[in-house]
């Protein structure tokens, strides 16, 4: 009982210590992991025991017999068909050929390079070093995600990282799985007849079971035949009897099968996704705190001296510094990125969650059946894991400054607001140079601001979604725009610190217009005290375009700037000198001269 509360109170631990430092969450459920396992029982157990056991002398321990086996596939099952949710069709549209070439020509190089370097530095047979390379191909949002998340990259570094690591963790664990599938099929013996029908079995039962079980309960979700309250529940349940049934007629199959159920369900018309994805994302979280803790307590010191050698040293320098930069550097071919943000992504690359986890899963499954070799598996996949994860998370900063991708001054301007006066205001911007996002939780806003051809995102304020998107890294202004003065406020208050370098700022609210007293407590004024969002509406609606008016000396500055204040349709919006667009307040701090410079403002002609 203490060893399983134990582990789950050890797990969520670690998660928080990933979430409060920024790190990915994997390395301290690795390093807990092996804490209280290997390392206790060789250095800090007077009896040479682990404190947490997960199986032992094969009858005794948390998991005994083939139970741990068993629970690992399930929660690798649920874990996998998470990872199916986010895979979209329209996503492999849409990030572009670099990322498409990354996941494709990438993973191919990664695949057949790791492989063939495994089977020449241990000796591994080809069917065991190509696993090996399969299941190294997955990198995972939860391990590029924090390393990024404070390094102010331009937009095209960090989409690209972003969706690389998304795309490529269903179709890594795919790879795996299907060449996992082929060893066990095939009994060592190669490319018989009965390993490729075999092999053809578990394609056609994975794929088919997937594919009728996602359809099935995307029917009965969408006609409400299940209640709101155990949605989740069933369709939790759902992925297991996917996978056990699947199982049951092909061996091995089942992973296959609920990769592909995630992946039809994600891709389909289904009602509640967005929920069913936020249980599973939530239950994604708890397994792996479990799994991780488990897996590398379930290691032995001995599996550890196994990579006591300088071959280890070998493969993971071959695998980082010569198989990843030659995947991107082929798969960035005649691509519009420079040589240091090829150098930067190439360094770049470490491996997720989803290794690891079948990594353990299989390697524990070969070493069951005999395969010579297979020992090898669990701890050289582990050390890659472990490796990338510290070695980016301590050098990636560094190396962007080295190589010159390092935003030395964060300009890009984050609007929270798309109504139809923002999205003008945001377009006379990007016509002018800046990179401007807009975020809103309005479905219509977002749609049209993306027809404009402006960048935009449905975000809820109140969600996480905005911290951890590393897209917008290079942000350094923040202005909120809604036409509510409590999200306005929420807004500044809550992500001042993150995307606020360079100034945050919002819209007055009424009570501020009432009370003068408040104008000169407040200093983070969008527009002037006297402009909220309903002067703001009322501007654009009589009058829907941005005029530019040129200003000679400081008193017509002055006076076309009082009128502007004192016009309640006309509204200030920033002050052009030279190459620069200035915010209003802060033209008003800088040392700049009024002298020539273009006021910009919204609505009637003063």
């Amino acid at each position: 009982m203490i060893e399983l509360a134990g582990i789950i109170i050890l797990g969520i631990l670690a998660q928080w210590v990933a979430w409060k430092f920024k790190i990915p969450a994997i390395l301290p459920l690795i390093l807990i992991g092996l804490l209280v396992g290997p390392i206790a029982s060789e250095f800090l157990s007077e009896d040479g025991s682990k404190w947490i056991e997960p199986i032992w002398n094969g009858t005794k321990g948390l998991f005994p017999g083939d139970s741990l086996y068993y629970f690992v596939s399930l929660a690798i099952s649920i874990v996998l068909f998470e990872g199916g949710l986010t895979l979209k069709r329209s996503e492999i549209r849409n990030v572009g050929p670099v990322i498409t070439k990354l996941i494709t020509v990438g993973s191919a190089i990664t695949f057949f390079g790791a492989g063939i370097v495994a089977h020449h530095f241990f000796n591994l047979s080809w069917d065991l070093s190509f696993l090996f390379s399969g299941l190294i191909i997955v990198t995972g949002p939860t391990v590029i995600t924090p390393i990024l998340r404070n390094i102010p990259l331009k937009k095209d570094i960090s989409t690209v990282l972003k969706w690389e690591g998304i795309l490529i963790d269903p179709i890594g664990a795919l790879v795996a799985v299907l060449v996992f599938e082929f060893i066990s099929v095939g009994g060592g013996s190669g490319f018989t007849k009965t390993a490729l029908i075999e092999f053809g079995k578990i394609l056609l039962f994975g794929t088919t079971f997937g594919f009728t079980f996602a359809h099935a309960l995307a029917y009965a979700i969408n006609k409400k035949m299940i209640p709101h309250y155990l949605l989740n529940v069933v369709s939790l349940s759902t992925v297991l009897l996917v996978f056990v049934e699947s199982e049951v007629f092909a061996h091995e199959s089942g992973l296959l099968a609920v990769v592909v159920m995630g992946m039809v369900l994600g891709n389909g018309k289904l009602d509640n996704i967005k929920e069913l994805l936020y249980f599973k994302e939530s239950l994604s979280v708890l397994l792996i705190s479990i799994l991780f803790i488990l897996l590398a307590a379930n290691i032995n010191i001995e599996d550890l001296l196994l990579l006591y050698t300088w071959k280890t040293a070998a493969l993971f320098a071959t695998v980082v510094f010569i198989i990843r930069p030659l995947a991107v550097f082929v798969s960035t071919y005649n691509s519009k990125l420079k040589l240091n943000e090829k150098l930067f992504i190439s360094w770049v690359g470490p491996r997720g969650i989803v290794a690891a986890g079948i990594a353990s899963l299989f390697g524990s499954k070969l070493l069951k059946q005999g395969v010579e070799g297979a020992e090898y598996i669990t701890p050289l996949v582990f050390m890659i894991v472990l490796g990338t994860v510290l070695f980016n998370a301590t050098t990636a900063r560094l190396f962007a400054k080295m190589v010159g991708v390092f935003l030395k001054s964060s300009d890009a301007i984050l609007i929270v607001g798309a109504s139809s006066p923002v999205r003008l205001i945001a377009k006379y911007l990007k016509d002018n140079g800046k990179r401007v996002i807009l975020i809103d939780s309005s479905k219509d806003f977002i749609r049209k601001a993306l027809r404009s051809g402006l960048e935009a995102f449905r975000i809820d304020i109140y969600s996480e979604d905005l911290s951890d998107n590393i897209e917008l890294n290079d942000v350094g202004y923040l202005i909120a725009m809604t036409g509510s003065e409590t999200v306005n406020k929420y807004a500044v208050d809550s992500f001042s610190k993150s995307f606020g370098e360079q100034g945050s700022y919002r819209l007055a609210t009424s009570n501020e217009i009432k009370d003068s007293d408040l104008h000169e407590e407040n200093k983070n004024r969008f527009l002037s005290p006297n402009d909220d969002y309903i002067n703001l509406s009322e501007a654009f609606r009589d009058n829907p375009k941005i005029t530019e008016v040129e200003v000679s000396s400081d008193e017509e500055y002055e006076t076309i700037v009082s009128k502007l204040f004192n016009e309640l349709k006309s509204v200030l919006l920033f002050i052009k000198k030279g190459n620069k667009i200035y915010l209003i307040p802060e033209f008003e701090n800088s040392k700049e001269t009024k002298e020539n410079c273009t006021l910009v403002y919204l609505g009637k002609n003063v």
